[in-house]
């Protein structure tokens, strides 16, 4: 697989984080360009196995063509859906409990480069953002069809823009002239609310906003950390690299108390009952020598716990 497909980030640290034994069973929820799970693989034995997902067609068709993954033999298998579907697959392949989980949030280097899927806010095309380029819903269609209140919610929930329902507004009467369907004119339309000095910083929100909702990207994360709980042996380690403040909050409040919401429920002495525990205290973040050699690290913050049992 070509290393400019996806590099991997904090590689070394979140392959630490699943404290690997070579005869355990992984997850990597997020293959991508491969970064991880190829560190996973090269420290497991004949008997251990690594399970990958990945909902993105052109990931599995790489993976395919890498000899490292197709000689693998029984230790790896790819699949090509949503990690939201983890519990099924895992026990359809017979491989409960898992001994570790590392789910790497971000978009692949890929796909911000290939201007055809219309993440990138510095080339021209499609306004897609589809992760799965075979779902029904593209960022053109939300922008387009989308009523000004729901508009409003994605901008001011996923993005955290203040002005949020006023550019929802301005939207809806935008399109009513001239639909949204490219990239560029997106940057040129969104471009013109950005405050000054910070228009990349700013449109790259309304691109996230626009991606999360289009994927369900919230949705999905919650569902893999509750059914993280099921599949997870005791002593098994959950291992989450994210890029945004609202995935890493629902990350952190996760791995504190054992749900999403952060509710931490105690027992009659006071004692918590959560079923999982940080293994670090604090988000683990990229070295100065990896935001040089990869700025789009620069956002990362990695988590890690563990079940308890």
């Amino acid at each position: 697989m070509d290393a400019e497909y996806h590099q991997p980030v904090l590689l070394q640290e979140a392959v630490d984080g699943l404290d690997i034994r070579e005869d355990g069973t992984y997850v990597d929820a997020t293959f991508g360009g491969g970064g991880h799970s190829r560190k996973i693989l090269s420290l497991l034995g004949p008997e251990g196995r690594l399970i990958a997902f990945d909902q993105d067609p052109d990931a599995v068709r790489q993976a395919q063509d890498d000899p490292v993954f197709a000689e693998a033999g029984n230790v790896f298998r790819l699949i090509g859906e949503n990690f939201r579907h983890l519990k099924n697959y895992l026990r359809f392949y017979k491989a409960l409990p898992v001994d570790g989980i590392l789910a790497d949030l971000g978009v692949s280097s890929h796909q911000f480069d290939v201007p055809g899927r219309g993440f990138s806010i510095r080339t021209r095309g499609p306004l897609d953002m589809r992760m799965d380029s075979d779902g029904p819903l593209t960022a053109a269609q939300v922008l387009n069809t989308y009523e000004e209140e729901a508009l409003g919610r994605i901008f001011c929930q996923y993005g955290e823009i203040p002005a949020g329902k006023r550019l929802a507004s301005a939207v809806v009467k935008a399109r009513e002239e001239t639909p949204f369907e490219y990239t560029d004119q997106a940057v040129a339309f969104f471009g013109s609310f950005a405050p000054k000095g910070r228009e990349n910083k700013f449109l790259a929100t309304v691109f996230q906003s626009l991606r999360i909702e289009v994927n369900g990207e919230m949705d999905c994360l919650r569902e893999l950390l509750v059914q993280s709980l099921d599949v997870l042996r005791p002593g098994g380690r959950l291992v989450v690299i994210s890029y945004h403040s609202l995935e890493d909050r629902m990350v952190k409040n996760f791995m504190r108390s054992g749900n999403v919401e952060g509710k931490m429920e105690k027992d009659f002495y006071g004692n918590d009952l959560s079923p999982v525990e940080p293994v670090v205290r604090k988000a683990l973040m990229a070295s100065a020598e990896e935001l040089e050699r990869n700025p789009r690290s620069r956002s990362a913050r990695l988590r890690i716990a563990r079940k308890k049992g």
